[in-house]
């Protein structure tokens, strides 16, 4: 499985984007997949996960209410919604995947990995 991450960006406190990572290889739809994010001076943190069904979705703490994973299976595609932005989320976004049948929220249990994609929230 081969990922590209897009749509990070600059965007003001309380603002939104979303982020798209599109899969390329046919066990994507078989692959629990999941977005994490490093901060500078930060080691990688989880931020949620999805099923390779989309019927379970996990997040952290920290995004919960605010970040909403999603995955398009048609469309080789996995998104990560984020409204209510605040200056602590800015950091590089990844998404990962593991062909792992149950979700994980450990970076260590995904096995592929996209380049990341640079999110910066101004106060």
């Amino acid at each position: 499985v081969q990922l590209q991450a897009s749509g990070g960006g600059l965007v003001q406190a309380g603002g939104s984007l979303r982020l798209s990572c599109a899969a390329s290889g046919r066990t994507f739809r078989r692959s629990v997949m999941a977005w994490f994010r490093q901060a500078p001076g930060k080691e990688r943190e989880f931020v949620a996960a999805i099923s390779w069904s989309g019927g379970r979705t996990y997040g952290s703490d920290s995004v919960k209410g605010r970040f909403t994973i999603s995955r398009d299976n048609a469309k080789n595609t996995v998104y990560l919604q984020m409204n209510s932005l605040k200056p602590e989320d800015t950091a590089v976004y990844y998404c990962a995947a593991t062909s792992a049948v149950a979700v994980s929220t450990t970076s260590s249990d995904f096995d592929y990995w996209g380049q990341g994609t640079q999110v910066t929230v101004s106060s």
